[in-house]
């Protein structure tokens, strides 16, 4: 029983987090409009990144890396410096061709998880910070229930990312190349905020004063 609920826990987490707009989202959702199973290998990019983290944090280890304020400037910087690039990138392209818009998120969408999980400072904190207060109580239920944990926990992330690029893949082939178009000039100026906001937090506040 003890394990049901703190399963129910951390779905109910795990999907206010999953679910938040973020760079992420928005890249499944350009992405989405030309496969619509792009969410899922997002999915397991994001994964690939994930389950390595979140086993650190659980032997000890992650937390204190993360901590290092080093180390959060340069997971800012490169992570915002290649929103921008893709961003940027996807703009330069809405205007003259949609066949080439997505190339940079529906090309290899795998990887597309894999850098912007590494290159999101508040996903990377969000594991030491709320995710830790739930490791430590599934510490308490042993090995097992901390598989089912994580498993759970990426499975919230590929069901939701899976259902937006299907979502998004389905609304661009029934309404046509103009909200395909409003759809990724909406997500390409998502991704060049965020960009522009990783590596504004990045940088030392003394510099920026």
């Amino acid at each position: 029983m003890a394990l049901i609920l703190f399963l129910a826990k951390a779905v109910s987490i795990s999907l206010s987090g999953v679910m938040a707009p973020g760079p992420v989202t928005a890249a499944t959702i350009a992405a989405g409009t030309r496969s619509r199973h792009a969410g899922g290998l997002i999915a397991v990019g994001h994964g690939v990144v994930e389950f390595p983290l979140v086993l650190c944090i659980w032997a000890g280890m992650g937390r204190l890396f993360l901590q290092s304020e080093t180390v959060k400037m340069v997971i800012g910087l490169v992570g915002g410096a290649f929103l921008l690039f893709m961003g940027i990138q996807m703009l330069r392209s809405v205007g003259k061709n949609n066949e080439k818009v997505t190339q940079y998120t529906s090309k290899n969408p795998l990887w597309t998880g894999i850098i912007l999980s590494a290159g999101n400072p508040f996903f990377l904190l969000w594991w030491p910070t709320v995710g830790l207060v739930l490791i430590k109580d599934v510490q308490e239920l042993g090995g097992l229930a901390f598989a089912l944990f994580i498993t759970v926990h990426w499975l919230c992330d590929l069901v939701w990312l899976e259902a937006l690029s299907w979502t998004s893949f389905k609304g661009a082939k029934l309404l046509g190349g103009r909200t395909q178009y409003v759809v990724l000039l909406v997500c390409s100026l998502t991704l060049v905020s965020f960009g522009l906001f990783f590596i504004y937090n990045a940088i030392p506040k003394s510099v920026v004063v």
